[in-house]
């Protein structure tokens, strides 16, 4: 039985994060889930909009998740693969060649991506859809301004 290891942030899980998790629950017979810290994640420059605790509690309620656990740094990761003893290192392949050192400690693989998905682009359009809907928000109360000045 093989041991996978992964590692994001995970927030806004969609359809992509899935099918990677499956993937390389597919790989061995175990997959630890390392979930990157709300502190991490500030040190990356990313903000989530779920906390770390709720992240972890939606990745390890996936069937295909038998572990999860934090990511707190960028070193971790070999700490991880000792501690673990990790057979496999897997993760997208949006970061090819970023985790090359890690083939010293274990098989490394870089999984491509789910077409026309990624956290960014929800983001992006999210904030997208609260702005034209603050925007309709305000035609619409100019609107009835309008006829209140009208009618008095």
């Amino acid at each position: 039985m093989k041991t996978v290891i992964t590692y994001g942030t995970f927030d806004l899980l969609h359809v992509g994060h899935v099918n990677m998790l499956e993937r390389l629950a597919d790989l061995g017979g175990k997959l630890i889930v390392g979930v990157s810290t709300d502190e991490f994640n500030l040190l990356k420059g990313k903000h989530s909009v779920y906390s770390y605790a709720e992240r972890a509690k939606i990745v390890s309620a996936l069937r295909c998740v038998d572990q999860v656990i934090a990511e707190h740094d960028w070193q971790q990761k070999k700490k991880d693969i000792e501690q673990y003893q990790i057979d496999i290192f897997g993760i997208g392949a949006d970061w090819q060649g970023k985790f090359d050192e890690l083939s010293a400690n274990c098989e490394v693989v870089y999984l491509p991506r789910t077409p026309s998905i990624s956290t960014t682009d929800l983001k992006k359009a999210l904030s997208k859809i609260d702005s034209a809907a603050i925007q309709q928000i305000k035609l619409g109360l100019d609107s009835v301004l309008n006829i209140v000045k009208a009618i008095e």
